[in-house]
């Protein structure tokens, strides 16, 4: 009995002396040297203090500025302010990857418990995916709590971006964003082109170019994104930009299923063709780089080597004080002109719309404190300054009321062009489309003729999604 009685003591004591908080490893199971690995916190066992916290893993990725990007800073300053931090460890783990692998990387992470973080940026093309597969949590329930979401302080049509097919929320957003082509003035005027421009149709941007070419020779005309490596950025930010500005979409709207051959697939191929073959667009070396996105931003632009760029709102974020690419007269040399649709149909103007938002995976063990935490990142004291670093457009209606946010350049015209924005289908199999619809424009620009591309791309999503759910035009 004494001897029973020794062993009790003894394990009581050891509880009472230790407690273990599993720290989770969300280290990249690639190897690849090119992308960093997420970091791992780690408290020592005998911490008592330590050990009594609980810790939020969050994953993102990384643009390459590590503790300098935007959302590395919020994220920690959010939680340098928040009023439960005594009872919990941040442990900002990103990805650095480039866009066309990190949502491979965040869907092996969010398979296991082990490497699962508690809170993920999810693009908002990607969450009906991952929705699908069971690795995000409904917030439903978090959400009826949480006033900011109930009392009209979210655009109610952002909310649609973050809610599954079951009609339940999962995720809340945290910007979104439209697109446009961005244009240097100095060089317009140099070529003899209005500085007020605003191109009617898809013509008039290959007659600039054409126009740039003759009178401006050692820069680039046009960058848009074109490659497999710059992943949903060519898909959206290019190629949807330009089917949809043809009066057409991916899906059939009646029946929902795949458009996989028709002429607004071909006019959109074509004219990338024109691009590329009339040597209006970057080198290729540069185009299929996976920084291209960043090399047309925060490289060419600045330093004068591009003209017309077709791309997101949120790049203005690079020229701030804080930003990758500080330029202080960007607002002066840089104009940001509506794209128009192909032959000036319709509202005129095509914009896409996305964004990002901040869930919770269903592996994590810590939801209720994640949950806190992300209300904070969201409340304006925070979140007003990450918004103005990231050159975002905000997806709380109060937001427009802060000064330093209404004030930025371009933030009113890019939030304008949300009149006339569509977006990505809400359909699980998209990011599989997605990436045909990569390696579709990536072999338009390598060289191959717009109708062999289409037909490919024809074959590869038949086969993704089945032979019921495409249709010809």
């Amino acid at each position: 009995m004494k001897k029973s009685l020794c062993f009790l003591l003894v394990a009581v004591m050891i509880l009472s002396l230790t407690a273990c908080i599993k720290s989770k490893d969300t280290t990249n199971t690639d190897t690849d040297s090119n992308d960093t690995q997420t970091n791992e916190s780690k408290i020592e066992p005998g911490d008592a203090e330590a050990s009594e916290k609980s810790i939020i893993t969050v994953t993102f990725r990384d643009d390459g500025r590590g503790e300098d990007s935007s959302l590395w800073k919020w994220l920690q300053d959010a939680y340098d302010s928040f009023d439960k931090k005594d009872s919990c460890e941040l442990n900002i783990a990103p990805i650095t990857a480039s866009e066309g692998d990190y949502f491979a990387k965040i869907a092996l992470s969010l398979q296991s418990e082990k490497t699962a973080p508690d809170l993920v940026a999810e693009d908002t093309f990607q969450l009906a995916t991952d929705v699908e597969a069971g690795y995000l949590t409904a917030l439903d329930d978090y959400l009826a709590n949480y006033d900011a979401w109930t009392d009209g302080s979210y655009y109610d049509l952002l909310k649609e971006g973050v809610t599954g097919a079951d009609n339940k929320i999962y995720g809340v957003p945290y910007n979104t964003d439209t697109r446009g082509l961005w244009y240097n003035k100095e060089l317009f005027m140099k070529a003899g082109l209005p500085e007020a421009w605003e191109p009617s149709t898809w013509n008039d941007i290959l007659v600039a170019c054409q126009t740039i070419k003759e009178k401006v020779p050692d820069v680039v005309p046009f960058w848009c994104n074109s490659a497999v490596a710059t992943g949903e950025a060519t898909s959206m930010q290019t190629y949807e930009m330009l089917l949809y500005g043809t009066g057409e979409k991916l899906q059939d709207e009646a029946t929902g299923k795949w458009i996989i051959s028709s002429q607004g697939i071909l006019d959109s191929l074509t004219f990338l063709d024109n691009i590329y073959k009339n040597n209006f667009g970057p080198p290729l070396s540069k185009v299929l780089n996976g920084q291209a996105s960043n090399i047309s931003a925060r490289e060419y632009l600045p330093q004068g080597k591009l003209v017309i760029s077709l791309d997101g709102s949120w790049i203005a974020g690079n020229y701030l004080e804080t930003g990758a690419s500080p330029w202080s007269q960007y607002s002066d040399v840089l104009g940001f002109a509506p794209m128009p649709t192909q032959h000036g149909e319709g509202t005129g103007n095509i914009t896409m719309a996305g964004g990002w938002a901040w869930s919770i995976p269903s592996k994590s063990d810590n939801k209720d404190i994640t949950m806190e935490f992300i209300k904070h990142l969201m409340d304006p004291s925070v979140y007003e300054d990450a918004l103005v670093s990231m050159g975002s457009i905000g997806t709380r209606t109060d937001i427009i009321a802060n000064e330093k946010y209404s004030n930025m350049p371009f933030i009113q015209t890019a939030t304008e062009y949300l009149k006339v924005a569509s977006f990505r289908p809400k359909d699980s199999k998209y990011s599989a489309v997605s990436a045909h619809i990569q390696t579709m424009v990536e072999s338009v620009v390598s060289g191959t003729s717009p109708a062999d591309a289409m037909a490919t791309y024809g074959v590869d999503v038949t086969r993704t999604v089945g032979e019921d759910n495409v249709i010809s035009r």
